[in-house]
């Protein structure tokens, strides 16, 4: 596996084997601190290219929380390690300096997403997932890059972004990897003490409680409040938000019609670290 820190070497690297050796490129752009979820990304990518490329890079542009961005989890040679056995063939470990270097952003219209869910309550983050994957996009310029559903809003961007950007890269969405427990994995749980983790559990187990008890012709609203109830009847946990939505347009779903597919997404607050869930249901 190779490690490279430089944008400049990284496209000289990656256009070879693209252009000369007519090698196909699957790329995942991570933050590092990784766990199950991004190392299911990477085998996948692995199974369906030539050469898989994985970015490691705590992006400071798409933290509304400075706290938030400072405490979060780094250990390169612990992803290095984990890449490493994955078939990783290429991790692209830059500094802040030199992947923005001259580059200022990425304009594009929202068409609102950046606005509702979790773009309401984290103001600047997705422009933010935007500045980056573009940028990024631009450096690796894979044939295909990979994304988790639990980030269910930042997906439908990307996918926004990609089409607005005349990028020709598929955008592979991949299912949530998660905890024996049901927790979705993510690089927050390491943050969570174990109470907090095992409580956390409920978040999962809560959605498939209401998934086993929706019908057609239910109002969302009171399943949303339900979760809420539920959620803040234990200890040290708080619900920011609950909503149904099409999965792919993001408007919100008020009442479940039969032959439809809804995604349930939820914010919950355990401690001071947000975790966020969802779960697609079909009609």
């Amino acid at each position: 596996m190779k490690v490279i820190h430089n944008v400049s070497d990284t496209q000289i690297y990656l256009r070879e084997l693209r252009i000369t050796s007519n090698k196909t490129i699957g790329f995942i752009p991570t933050m590092g601190a990784l766990h199950d979820g991004h190392i299911s990304l990477v085998e996948q990518s692995v199974k369906n290219n030539d050469i898989t490329v994985v970015s490691v890079f705590v992006n400071p542009r798409q933290f509304n929380d400075k706290s938030d961005f400072e405490n979060y989890p780094v250990n390169h040679q612990r992803d290095l390690d984990l890449l490493d056995k994955a078939g990783c063939n290429l991790v692209f470990l830059p500094s802040a300096d030199d992947i923005y270097k001259n580059f200022v952003g990425f304009n594009m219209d929202f068409n609102g997403l950046d606005k509702i869910y979790e773009g309401e309550f984290r103001p600047g983050h997705f422009q933010g997932v935007v500045d980056i994957v573009y940028r990024l996009f631009e450096i690796v310029n894979p044939h295909k890059a990979y994304f988790g559903q639990k980030d269910f809003q930042q997906l439908a961007i990307i996918k926004l972004m990609t089409k607005l950007a005349n990028f020709d890269i598929e955008i592979v969405s991949c299912p949530i990897v998660r905890e024996k427990s049901g927790l979705a994995m993510s690089s927050r749980n390491l943050r969570l003490s174990q109470e907090q983790f095992k409580n956390a559990a409920n978040i999962y187990k809560l959605l498939i409680v209401i998934a086993n008890k929706l019908k057609v012709g239910d109002d969302t609203d009171k399943h949303c409040q339900y979760f809420i109830d539920e959620i803040e009847k234990i200890s040290d946990m708080k619900a920011e938000y609950c909503v149904f939505c099409n999965p792919e347009s993001l408007v919100s779903v008020k009442k479940i019609n039969k032959n439809s597919e809804i995604i349930m997404c939820v914010a919950v607050w355990c401690g001071k670290i947000r975790l966020i869930d969802n779960i697609i249901l079909v009609f």
